[in-house]
């Protein structure tokens, strides 16, 4: 476990000490992360609340109370604070100003910070690249199609145009390979704020997942390679080939930054002579660290307990290497295929309509364990 000069608090802090167990642990968002941040939670002995505004979400049956009202209905946002010892988030689209109630009646971990800078991609590349010191890819802030057309001049072809706002999976986003290309694409943005990045010629995706508490200690996993298809995530491999320790050393850097607390995930590029290149962080746990859950160690979503509950973070090296697999939509039929598969373990969401690309579920498959 490596320890940072920054951190939340100092450690003779009275009013940060440990939680223990019973406290109670506030989740905004109720999708299958929280349910899997209540189930780890539950087995440390902590109670979890659930904030959703919707009444069948999959956290909310592995919760001790679910309060379903809308993220921003603010009144009922400073009811729910006020009862949890520890507010987090289970995904980064939670408002903004919803994030920011819930920290003026509770303690919110990771911090609106980590939200802010998440959820505006010309806000997280300005900060990762300016403050934490780390590459990213070249980027221009784009308002108009002239504006689009003079920064593909400057970038070259091809180039990414995305939405600064709500992309994930591939959505808002589109790769400019010529000029023909210009209109369409603006077009097609409907007048949303967007960002236009340079192409990176990539070897392969990676990411590192990693936890850092209030005192700014922190605890990464081992690289982490990703497959995607149809820009969603399909599979996750760890430990990774050719982890010499970069990876971690810079989700760190950036994590320091934000004073975060919690766990953390960064996505990098890898080019072929090594660089890494940040393509963006998840201020929360990740699909890319699911395998966690099945490869002998502390699993991510304990991890984010224990850290922002100001625990010992614990052990994040690996027994078993682990190949992790996305079930998206019809996908989630073959259960009793993979049930029967030795060394498999099945994680289903308990989401009710398996539509195409949606994530029902996922499995971890060890393919190695260490002697």
């Amino acid at each position: 476990m490596a320890i940072s000069e920054k951190s939340i608090v100092s450690d003779t802090d009275t009013q940060y000490r440990a939680l223990p167990p019973g406290s109670i642990i506030g989740i905004l968002g109720g999708g299958q992360l929280g349910s899997m941040l209540a189930l780890s939670a539950a087995r440390l002995g902590f109670q979890c609340y659930i904030f959703d505004p919707n009444a069948d979400c999959p956290a909310a049956r592995n919760a001790a109370r679910h309060m379903q009202a809308e993220y921003m209905d603010l009144d009922r946002v400073k009811e729910f604070a006020n009862v949890c010892d520890v507010v987090t988030y289970e995904f980064e689209n939670v408002p903004a100003k919803t994030a920011f109630s819930a920290s003026q009646h509770s303690t919110l971990f990771p911090t609106s910070l980590a939200l802010d800078v998440a959820q505006d991609r010309l806000q997280e590349k300005t900060f990762i690249r300016d403050r934490a010191n780390v590459a990213v890819a070249d980027f221009i802030d784009i308002q108009s199609e002239a504006g689009l057309i003079e920064a593909t001049q400057t970038l070259g072809f091809p180039c990414v145009l995305k939405t600064r706002r709500l992309g994930y999976d591939g959505k808002g986003q589109t790769i400019l390979r010529k000029p023909d290309d210009i209109h369409s694409a603006w077009e097609n943005l409907k007048g949303v704020d967007a960002i236009l990045e340079a192409f990176i010629p990539f070897i392969r995706e990676i990411s590192v997942v990693t936890g850092r508490n209030i005192w700014g200690q922190s605890a990464s996993y081992p690289l982490i390679e990703n497959i995607h298809k149809d820009h969603i995530l399909h599979t996750s491999t760890a430990p990774a080939a050719r982890d010499d320790g970069r990876a971690q050393a810079l989700s760190k850097k950036i994590m320091d930054a934000l004073n975060y607390v919690g766990v953390m995930a960064t996505e990098f590029f890898e080019l072929e002579d090594g660089t890494l290149i940040v393509n963006e962080i998840a201020p929360r746990v990740h699909n890319s660290g699911h395998w966690t859950q099945n490869a002998g160690c502390i699993d991510q979503f304990e991890l984010h307990i224990r850290a922002i509950c100001g625990w010992p973070l614990g052990s994040t090296v690996p027994t078993h290497t682990v190949e992790m697999t996305n079930l998206l939509g019809q996908d989630i039929d073959n259960w009793q295929d993979y049930a029967d598969e030795t060394g498999t373990f099945i994680h289903l969401y308990g989401k009710s309509e398996p539509r195409q690309g949606r994530k029902m579920g996922h499995i971890n498959r060890i393919i190695k364990t260490t002697p």
